[in-house]
């Protein structure tokens, strides 16, 4: 068990601080040579992606035991979203972030400047939405750097190959690859799922995985503005930028099916539909309702809703041959038990897994940055591209209205937007509004995805 000795601003917490973000700002940025702490041991950052989930994982990273770390790099797409989170890092970590302005770069291309300021064997914070993951971890592995980089990882097949080769590149060089499904590094959960390996479950059965809530809507385009820098900060609403709501949802559920099976599924199908009174102008299904199957016939039940006035759940449960667990709570709590036998009544809970001292959002970093000290071997790549395979396949089941395939789904080199690393802020946005400023959502029977 870890104890954490540093006070950790949460994720939630610190999305609130960092504000929303305004209008974009192109700002030319000049290549910065290598910076060098005074420290020999100190371990540098440059945090690609200035949202609040970058600047959380930033906080995380500067919170570790296993530092000293020092922030020295920012980039963005957008000037005031990078203002915002270096103004917070500052205030909350004095003396541990170091980005003059001549370090923050703005722009497509400012992962690069970013990253070249970084030495080998430093990390970079990969915290931008999914559709430019691969392009910045080819760039990180080519430079000799290692990564941080967070869910989801790709929204296509396309994307997910991209990651798996950088991976196996990232091996050869003996870099390390952290992956932001964090739920993998809660002791509790990991308690449990030896339990499981033990025996103490029996067979596998089913796990049902549920994220039900109000959801969020998206009105039309308003034609005045450029429609990719709009629809770029509007990540969650497009499937080409972030995967989708449901994926940037449930990959962490998804990700503990397939732990909790200990393998990948071989094949999904689902249902999903919006609500008849829907004025939604995203991408976006109210409603997912997928079924994978393993190889061993077993199965998950993965269900997401977002619509207001209904009943609402954020859990995942586990059937075993001999009883039931539950595997995670509300917001990724580690509601951690087994069960006497299928009943899930808080009466009837017969094991709890000693109390977490770290949270899981912590114990990434605080796992990643240890294995940079010794030097032992540690790449999520893989595992995390299967994730995101994992969760496309049963988007595109809901989407298509087809069975896809594990099979089906590796072979597949799709990718929604096929020049995503040659995008700047004059292309044409990926999906195109119709005249009312509304994007069409996937059409089972007709949509394609694979």
């Amino acid at each position: 068990m870890r104890e954490n000795t540093t006070s950790v601003t949460s994720r939630r917490e610190f999305l609130k601080n960092t504000g929303r973000v305004a209008a974009a700002t192109a700002l030319a940025g000049a290549v910065i040579p290598h910076v060098h702490a005074a420290e020999d041991n100190t371990i540098r950052l440059a945090l690609i992606g200035c949202g609040g989930r970058g600047s959380g994982a930033a906080g995380n990273a500067l919170s570790s035991p296993n530092g000293p770390c020092k922030l020295v790099a920012m980039a963005d797409v957008f000037e005031d979203r990078l203002n915002s989170s270096h103004k917070s890092l500052s205030q909350q970590f004095a003396g541990k972030v170091e980005v003059p302005p001549e370090r923050r770069f703005i722009g497509f291309d400012a992962y690069k400047k970013a990253i070249d300021c970084l030495r080998p064997g430093d990390v970079a914070l990969l915290t931008t939405h999914a559709a430019f993951r691969a392009t910045h971890l080819d760039y990180a592995v080519e430079k000799h750097v290692n990564v941080f980089m967070e869910k989801s990882f790709a929204p296509d097949s396309g994307g997910v190959k991209q990651i798996i080769k950088a991976g196996e590149a990232a091996d050869k060089k003996n870099l390390k690859i952290a992956a932001g499904v964090m739920c993998r590094h809660s002791a509790a959960r990991q308690a449990l799922i030896q339990k499981i390996r033990d025996g103490a479950m029996g067979d596998i059965l089913l796990v049902r995985a549920y994220r039900m809530d109000p959801g969020a809507r998206m009105g039309p385009f308003p034609k005045n503005e450029k429609e990719l820098p709009w629809q770029i900060r509007r990540p969650y609403f497009f499937l080409w930028a972030s995967s989708g709501l449901f994926i940037e949802l449930m990959i962490h559920q998804i990700d503990e099916c397939c732990w909790i099976m200990d393998s990948f599924p071989v094949s999904a199908h689902g249902l999903g539909g919006r609500a008849p009174d829907s004025t939604d102008c995203s991408q976006n299904l109210d409603s997912y309702a997928i079924e994978y199957t393993f190889a061993n016939g077993a199965k998950a039940i993965v269900n997401g809703r977002n619509v207001p006035n209904c009943f609402n759940e954020f859990a995942t449960f586990v059937h075993g041959a001999k009883c039931a667990a539950q595997f995670s709570g509300n917001v990724h709590a580690p509601t951690v038990h087994m069960y006497k036998d299928q009943r899930i009544e808080k009466g009837n809970i017969t094991w709890k897994p000693e109390a977490e001292k770290v949270n899981p959002w912590q114990a990434e970093w605080d796992d990643l940055l240890e294995s940079i000290r010794k030097d032992r071997p540690h790449n999520e790549a893989r595992r995390a591209a299967f994730a995101s395979l994992a969760s496309n396949m049963g988007r595109a089941a809901v989407h298509t209205g087809s069975v896809i395939t594990w099979d089906e789904a590796l072979a597949s080199d799709f990718r929604f937007c096929p020049n995503v690393a040659e995008l700047n802020y004059d292309s044409p946005a990926p999906v195109q509004a119709d005249q009312n400023g509304r994007y069409a959502p996937p059409v089972p029977g007709a949509w394609k995805e694979f």
